[in-house]
């Protein structure tokens, strides 16, 4: 087996075929977009999963490089007599913070597409310059033009935090890609891609016809590794690692295919550093989403078990995103399971992975709770879990808690709910250990939190103490049973009531039972 370079960070199909890099064979799929049924097409995926790689493979391919493409997949299957002019927009680069600089973007990039081709430019907005571009690339050639679209939801990603500069650099990409359709006729193909789904309406309303390929089971591994790819193309990386290690941390994406994907740069990463880690999460975090699921006040055990429809996953604009459409479509969450109810598909959504579920709840905590590994990590707290130390876990608890900034709770009402401080418990136990579980709600109520270490079960309850007519945290799990469904012969089962003082913010008591 012979090792060869790893394309961390490389998108560049020419560099990957001719330095000698691995490459996962993904032309097939570009052969099936040939000959598929539609012209137009729309495919989201995370950050980071391959889409800018595919989209300069569909521009060498279109352009004819056929000597780029021996040994793969589609290279027998393609006329390569018949080369067909490329027009490719990329904002995965620039500042889209500033009044028309999507439109001083579009237009330089369009200019110069024109300038290599030989096409003069005749002035006028971006959507007027990029209709002509196309039209005169497709006459000059005698065939038809392909235009790929490369990041294109970024310049409004980017400014999320600024609605007013987001809907401006909405409603100028809205007036660019309209431009496909008035260009119709004169494009073969149109592959337009991005780490986010926005509704339809508000981006690619004119483009009646684009499909969707987000979601189609034909198209599910466009992106990403699958197993076979670890066993093949992989495999003199494999040595030393552990294969379950591996697909606990970094594999469990789905888009409805027949199989489960690895998240590329994660694996990349973790073959050349050769640690387990968080290495896509770190990478860039995507503080709007943290940011945005505290604004809403958002509980953090909620992420496990959410239910979301199609039309709800695509629920995504400047005005309003759903958490499950804004967690599934940045890639912190994943479909599960798929029920079909009437007809209609509802997914059950998850997190992929490991690597996922400690970073996202990082994440949290460091929004939440700036100071949070003061309080230890997930040895510390498996450690007095394991030796029924309760004394040690309040501890533990009283030392996270008091890692929250005086100012956090006069600026935020949510500091005063159990919402909140159910989902700084969650939140640290997801980002320290696995094990960790929210219960779906039962006719005698929900769990807060549920933990299985070794087989025994801790089970916790979080309440504002200073809260009147209601009783005790601990007697709150009794009265509720809880305890029932985790017996397991020769297994404990605990009780852990735990009480916090609005007034004093910290926890007031920790009660604990064998249940």
């Amino acid at each position: 087996m012979v090792r060869r370079r790893l394309p961390i960070g490389i998108q560049t199909f020419r560099e990957i075929r001719e330095e000698g890099y691995y490459y996962v064979d993904k032309t097939a799929y570009a052969r099936r977009l040939a000959d598929d049924a539609g012209k137009h097409y729309f495919l989201s995926r995370p950050r980071r999963f391959g889409k800018s790689l595919f989209v300069d493979t569909l521009k060498e391919l279109y352009e004819g490089g056929e000597a780029l493409f021996r040994g793969l997949a589609v290279h027998d299957d393609w006329d390569w007599s018949r080369p067909r002019p490329v027009v490719r927009l990329d904002f995965s680069g620039g500042n889209f913070n500033r009044v028309d600089s999507v439109e001083e973007s579009a237009v330089a990039q369009i200019d110069d597409t024109g300038r290599r081709a030989g096409v003069e430019s005749r002035g006028g907005s971006a959507p007027v310059r990029f209709r002509r571009l196309i039209e005169a690339l497709s006459e000059r050639a005698g065939c038809r033009a392909v235009v790929l679209v490369d990041e294109y939801d970024k310049p409004i990603l980017d400014v999320l935090d600024d609605p007013e500069q987001a809907k401006a650099n909405r409603d100028d990409l809205r007036g660019l890609y309209g431009a496909l359709k008035a260009s119709d006729a004169h494009v073969e193909l149109t592959f337009i891609t991005g780490a986010s789904k926005f509704s339809k309406e508000s981006i690619f309303s004119d483009l009646n016809n684009l499909i969707d390929l987000t979601l189609d089971p034909d198209y599910s591994a466009i992106c990403g590794y699958t197993e076979a790819d670890l066993d093949t193309v992989f495999a003199p990386e494999l040595p030393g690692l552990d294969r379950e290690d591996i697909r606990a941390w970094y594999n469990g994406y789905s888009w409805l295919g027949r199989e489960r994907v690895y998240n590329p740069f994660g694996l990349l990463k973790l073959f050349r550093s050769r640690v387990f880690r968080a290495h896509w999460f770190e990478s860039a975090t995507p503080r709007f989403l943290v940011d945005t699921l505290i604004r809403r006040g958002f509980p953090a055990p909620d992420i496990e078990g959410l239910h979301a429809d199609d039309e709800l996953l695509s629920a995504f604009d400047v005005d309003a995103a759903a958490p499950e459409a804004l967690l599934f479509q940045t890639g912190y969450l994943t479909i599960a399971d798929v029920d079909v109810l009437d007809g209609y598909p509802r997914y059950r959504l998850d997190y992929p992975n490991r690597e996922v579920r400690r970073g996202l709840n990082r994440g949290l905590l460091d929004a939440l709770v700036p100071d949070w590994r003061r309080a230890g990590n997930g040895t510390a707290l498996r450690r007095v879990l394991a030796a029924e130390d309760w004394q040690g876990l309040e501890a533990l608890f009283r030392r996270l808690l008091a890692g929250i900034p005086h100012d956090w709770h006069r600026r935020n009402d949510i500091a005063r709910y159990e919402g909140y401080w159910t989902s700084v418990f969650y939140a640290w136990f997801q980002a320290s250990m696995d094990g960790v579980a929210v219960e779906d709600a039962t006719s005698r109520g929900r769990l807060d939190l549920a933990v299985r270490l070794d087989g025994n079960a801790y089970l916790f309850e979080f309440k504002i103490a200073e809260r009147s007519g209601r009783g005790s945290a601990l007697a709150q799990l009794k009265e509720r049973r809880y305890a029932e469904k985790y017996r397991v012969p020769d297994r404990a089962v605990h009780l852990l009531g735990v009480e916090i003082s609005s007034e004093s913010r910290n926890v007031l008591r920790l009660e604990a039972e064998r249940a």
